[in-house]
This record gives structure tokens, sequence and C-alpha cells, in this order.
């Protein structure tokens, strides 16, 4: 059975936030920006030093744009596709980010570090997958507020919100979630597809707005309990021309589902446990002094 405390990251959404908070005057010998690879490696550094996870796991996106989602709601992510391929959508990424990709990749395992991703999927489904499956405690590192659904008092599964920064983490359970939004703790996937959120380019239902959102999933309990009410013929409880509103965009409510709700059973299976030292300490030495990153890896070998 697994021990103690996991922690799931959202390397994605880590990087990329390493990528805008630290200076691109970091660079290699060569030139070569380095910035996110050592801002990532410092946000795992503080994460393991200040949370002490006995488990973790670097999740990443095999596929940021799936096609299910797209083909479900095609303006899903559409604002950031670059180039369309016959192998799917190029995202959109600064021109000084994507040489720094394979270098993450490649410190990534000669640190050891966990990792996992599955064809066909994002970060959040893997996230989704192993929080769920989990005996907990998890806590999941992420900037992205869909992976709120995941909260669960029963588990003691939270999410560590970097928005304001890993200094200033936010630390999201069911309690959470219910004082920010109004909602129930774990309602928060019914909440933003009523609402919809146009990060992600999902329209949500027109006139639904994030009070009425709010206001119908605090009252029905969920996304279906609206449903089953406005089938019913429920009055009490809809706020002012709402009922209107969801009958004219139910068509949307179905394809919605599938978008924003992660997914929570894929085949997904790594070793979770947590190295106390790098598995090829050679390649890390040869890749801190090719890639400047000799301070940010002596911190994270520390931590662990």
């Amino acid at each position: 059975m697994p021990a103690g405390r996991l922690m799931l990251l959202d390397t994605p959404s880590l990087y990329y936030r390493a990528f805008f908070g630290v200076p691109e005057s970091m660079k290699a010998p060569d030139g070569t920006p380095v910035n996110a690879v050592r801002g990532l490696l410092d946000m795992i550094a503080r994460l393991v030093d200040e949370h002490r996870p006995e488990r973790l796991v670097c999740c990443f996106d095999a596929d940021w744009r799936p096609q299910f989602r797209v083909a479900a709601i095609p303006s899903y992510k559409a604002h950031r596709v670059a180039a369309q391929t016959p192998e799917g959508s190029v995202e959109e990424t600064p021109d000084t980010l994507t040489p720094q990709l394979p270098v993450i990749d490649a410190v990534l395992d000669a640190l050891g570090l966990p990792r996992a991703e599955l064809p066909g999927y994002e970060a959040d489904d893997v996230i989704g997958t192993l929080a769920a499956r989990d005996p907990g405690p998890v806590d999941v590192v992420t900037g992205d507020r869909d992976l709120f659904q995941l909260v669960d008092a029963s588990r003691d599964v939270r999410i560590l919100y970097t928005a304001k920064g890993i200094r200033n983490l936010g630390v999201f359970g069911e309690d959470e979630i219910a004082a920010r939004y109004g909602i129930p703790g774990r309602a928060y996937a019914d909440f933003a597809i009523l609402r919809g959120d146009p990060s992600d380019g999902l329209p949500g239902v027109p006139g639904i707005g994030e009070k009425t959102a709010a206001a119908l999933v605090s009252r029905f309990g969920s996304l279906a309990g609206v449903l089953e009410a406005l089938d019913a013929g429920v009055v009490e409880g809809f706020p002012a021309g709402s009922r209107r509103k969801l009958e004219a965009g139910r068509a949307y409510l179905g394809p919605a589902e599938l978008v924003c709700r992660v997914v929570t059973d894929l085949p997904v299976e790594v070793d979770d446990t947590l190295p106390s030292e790098p598995r090829d300490p050679a390649e890390l030495e040869s890749l801190a002094a090719r890639w400047n990153l000799a301070s940010p890896l002596k911190r994270l070998i520390s931590a662990l």
C-alpha cells in the first residue's frame, strides 16, 4: 500500500510559470536561456523542502489539446494553436522556451524523479487518475483552477495553487473552495461548466455568469441536480431568467462535461518513490556543466 503524502506536479504549469518568472538572462555557457529549467528545479526543491512529500510524480501533457475534447467543443484551447499537423495541434510556445523542454526532460530523468504521461491525454488527466486512486493524503501543485475539482476532504486531497507564486501558495481543500466560490466543495467542475472558462476557449451557458452558476450549484448541489430540477419543472431556486438560458444552452452541457471533467481512470503506472539521491550522478554533472545548472541542482539534491 502507498505510504505517506503524495505530491503531484502539474509540470507544464510550473515550467511556464518559471519561464515567465525567472529572467532570460539566466543562460547556459552557449547563450541558450535556461530560466525555465532553473526556475522549475528551484520550485521542486522548495516544494520538497517545505512540504516533505514521501512520494512525488512529475505529470506531463502527452497531448495538450486531446482530440476527444476538441471533437466535443472545437473552440477548446483553439486560441493557443500555432499550427495544425497530421499528428495534432502544435501549441504556441515562446521561442526561447521550446529548446529548454528537452533539457527539463533530461535533468528530471538523470535525477530519477518519477514522471508520468499518457498518449492522447493532458497532465490534468494523469493527475486526476493518480489522485483518484490514491488513499491520500495528496497535494496537487498547479496554477490551473480546473484541478480544483479534485479536492476531497475524506482523503485529504488538496490543491497547492501557484497563482501567487511558489513562495505564497494558496492551499485549497473543500472548505476553501466553498468559501471562495459559494459552492459545495467538490462541485468546482459543475460550476465551471456553467460559467465557462475563456482561458480554455469554453463559452459556458450564454447569460450564466459566475454568480448565477454559483447560486445554481449551491442550490441544487451539482450540475446533475440542476438539470433534474429543470426537467422536473421546478421553479424555486432558479435565479431570474436562468431556466430559459439553461434550456437554450442545453446542447452545450453534454459536450462541456466531457471537456471540463478530468479523466480519473487512465491505465497509468508509475513508481512514485521520491529518490534520496540522483539516479545518474555522472549524467547530472554533465548536464549541470553544459546548462549552467549547478546551483539549482545542488539545492534540489539537498532537499531530496
